[in-house]
């Protein structure tokens, strides 16, 4: 048995009977985003709570017998955890759901969604950022909907790598192997007891995939690992690392993602109605599902018919250079024994993904899915119209307007995000089912009835939170040894939680201008120095460990956060993750983003911001150019864009300066005689009144169904009912 098994078995064995089933509760990420549950592993050990930030599993490896006994003798213990395993069962086994309600004759047709990374949860780390957020959100609300949907993906035993922050400010890459045994998975088992795998072949030598289980409510997710013996030991190491490696590196990934996804799901015995390519990474899996057909009988024209029919693909990236992209030569390479299952010669199957460019042609995998997916969409409006314009070339036939992408703006998933102190405040006013129900408009009107003293406390509670999180992760790395106390000045141990607090945190990739705050010094001294109206920001967010300029950019503001004249008001918190992210989206005063129009898709970590009540100060590209009403934050920029960059830059810089001096910072400092802001806390109530119901994944998930999925389902149903009939006829 594997390591994660014997723990399994270990922690199971340390439980009383009189609550056995909270070691199923802490293999179910259900428990994540249900603040009971939360509390009740709290209850459990408070200070291990903390220690372990927040993973279940890992506590219950750590604690001894005694230790589990006697919290769970506690009587208020007991109760609460009756409580969650009712609340558990009641959604895990409600067949009054919204998908089974709404399409009942679809419920058993499952949805198969494939993506590189999976952002469940801290404690389970195969995710780098917004797409393996989203990712996550996703499958957490299709288990509150109800939705039959399932994961595709894979283990990554070392995960996205941890970011340290030398002294010399220059990001390094730490990677740390995941410790399967404290980690929320299951191995998959066959009938036998043996471990299941998958085999893909790779040039000229098989590579083998074992599979792990995550469980998400209703939702199961599988995972595939190479890190086998059976593999060699480069083809071990081809899932260690998410996004890690060169161009070879990254198409065999992306061909055992695809092609060995599919295959992980015949072995299971799952067969998808509806197969999801989130991102073009997984877009081999049409390939396979073509080859499978025609294995049937089919021909490729029609195999591809029904595999276009049937399949739907989100795109996610507004820029031509980041899809991924393959030489010819590298696809010959691994596919030379493939094109013959599909009857098509080298020229017919390299022109499936072949798209040209000013630099050459490539086989392109967001074509390759564009091409044999039936509904393709975008992830906002203004992405939308960018999707459509930059692919409209595949459909030479069509304007702009008809190239069929269509937009589905993202959200954020609302039990996850929403700090346990704002759901309560919501849960006292907007009423206690409110989460049920949390995608209706008018609900949210509630929201303005909300005494302004209330709301004031919560956010004031929340930053005074955030600050002490960071002063305690900056002392328990000062202590481990992982700080010299130069570093701790820079990492936030100096920050006011009375101040004004700026918020930016996500990737540092060029585009998103991380430094456009600082375009003039002086007149941002003036701001952080105000006596009475003092303004301090934190930072935090990873370049890609391939990415020098990103780099450079996370090392100049590293260097100004230790410059005393800045006066420690600009904090860097390192290793930024989904524990670090909570605190940040729920405790700032003001979000910040600044991408280069239209580069940002859609950037969901302002969406958490202003569900807890963080209003935002941006660019109006991605959902903040929907979002945006001119009540709810600020815009930073006009929609008409400059060519000449440096000009745009300092156009927005000025912009962002005489915003904050003009309106944000007087508006945040202007208090009555009961010291609360109230004009500001309007602007509070009103960024979650408008932010709340439209962007959470309730919306979206119900948007993918009823527009994709759905239409997807139904002609998987037509399919089979007319190959029913052909089998019959040539039966007889």
């Amino acid at each position: 048995m594997n390591e994660n098994g014997r723990c399994a078995e270990h922690i199971q064995s340390k439980i009383p009977d009189a609550v056995n089933r909270l070691g199923e509760l802490a293999f179910n990420l259900w428990w994540s985003w249900h603040d009971n549950s939360r509390v009740l592993f709290k209850m459990l050990d408070q200070t291990l709570w903390k220690q372990t930030t927040h993973r279940p599993v890992k506590m219950l490896c750590e604690m001894t017998p005694e230790q589990i006994a006697q919290a769970t003798q506690d009587p208020l213990f007991r109760r609460a955890f009756s409580a969650v395993l009712m609340h558990l069962d009641r959604d895990i086994n409600n067949g009054d759901l919204w998908f089974s309600t709404r399409y009942p004759e679809l419920a058993d047709r499952p949805i198969a969604y494939f993506s590189a990374e999976f952002g469940m949860h801290q404690s389970l780390p195969i995710y780098s950022g917004g797409l393996g957020i989203l990712s996550g959100d996703h499958c957490k609300e299709a288990s509150d909907l109800g939705v039959p949907l399932v994961g595709v993906g894979f283990l990554y035993p070392q995960g996205y790598f941890h970011q340290r922050i030398p002294s010399h400010g220059w990001q390094e890459a730490v990677y740390a192997p995941l410790n399967v045994a404290e980690a929320p998975i299951h191995p998959v088992l066959d009938e036998n007891g043996e471990r299941l795998h998958v085999k893909v072949q790779l040039d000229r030598q098989t590579v083998c995939a074992e599979l792990w289980q995550v469980r998400a409510g209703r939702v199961n997710l599988y995972l595939m690992d190479t890190d086998v013996e059976q593999n060699a030991p480069w083809d071990r190491e081809l899932t260690h690392r998410l996004y890690g490696g060169d161009q070879e590196m990254r198409i065999k990934q992306e061909i055992v993602l695809g092609i060995g996804g599919v295959r992980a799901l015949r072995a299971l015995g799952i067969q998808p109605a509806v197969w999801h390519m989130n991102e073009g990474h997984s877009a081999f899996m049409v390939l396979e599902r073509i080859r499978e057909l025609i294995a049937k009988g089919l021909s490729f024209a029609d195999a591809a018919a029904a595999v276009r029919a049937t399949s739907v693909f989100t795109t996610h990236t507004p820029v031509p250079a980041g899809h991924d992209a393959f030489p010819f030569h590298l696809v010959e390479k691994y596919f030379w024994h493939y094109w013959d299952s599909l009857g098509l010669e080298r020229e017919s199957f390299m022109a499936l993904g072949e798209y040209r460019q000013e630099w050459g042609s490539a086989f392109n995998m967001t074509v390759l899915a564009l091409r044999n997916a039936g509904q393709s969409n975008a992830v906002s409006q203004l992405h939308g119209k960018v999707s459509r314009r930059m692919w409209q070339s595949l459909w030479p036939d069509r304007t702009e307007e008809q190239v069929p992408i269509v937009d589905i703006t993202n959200g954020v998933h609302v039990p996850t995000w929403l700090a346990g102190s704002m759901e309560r405040l919501l849960q006292k006013y907007l009423g206690a089912d409110w989460l049920h129900h949390h995608d209706d408009p008018d609900l949210w009107t509630r929201v303005a009835d909300i005494p302004d003293q209330e709301v004031w406390e919560v956010r004031q509670h929340l930053k005074r939170k955030l600050t002490g999180f960071i002063r305690e992760r900056a002392r328990r790395r000062r202590i481990s040894g992982q700080m010299d106390p130069e570093q701790v000045l820079t990492a936030g141990t100096f920050l006011d939680p009375e101040a004004l607090t700026i918020g930016f945190a996500r990737r540092f990739a060029t585009y998103k201008r991380a430094t456009l705050l600082f375009r003039d010094v002086e007149r941002l001294k003036a701001l952080l120095h105000d006596r009475y109206r003092p303004l301090q920001i934190i930072f935090a967010g990873k370049a890609h460990p391939a990415d020098d300029p990103g780099k450079h950019l996370i090392q100049q503001i590293y260097t100004l956060a230790k410059d005393s004249a800045f006066g420690h008001r600009i904090a860097f918190v390192e290793d930024y993750d989904m524990h670090v992210a909570h605190y940040l989206v729920q405790g700032v005063d003001v979000w910040l983003n600044t991408p280069r129009r239209p580069r940002e898709a859609s950037g969901t970590s302002g969406m958490k911001a202003a569900l807890n009540g963080v209003p935002n100060l941006s660019v109006l590209d991605g959902w903040w150019a929907e979002g945006y009403n001119g009540f709810n934050g600020w815009a930073i920029c006009a929609e008409e864009q400059s060519d000449d960059l440096d000009a745009q830059d300092q156009t927005d810089a000025k912009t962002l300066y005489q915003l904050l001096e003009e309106e944000v910072v007087p508006l945040y400092y202007q208090r009555d005689s009961d010291n609360i802001p109230r004009g500001w806390i309007q602007i509070v109530k009103e960024a979650m009144r408008t932010a709340a119901p439209t962007f959470c994944t309730r919306r979206m998930v119900k948007e993918y169904t009823e527009q994709l999925y759905v239409p997807a389902a139904r002609n998987a149903g037509a399919i089979d009912a007319q190959w029913e009939e052909a089998w019959k006829a040539l039966s007889v």
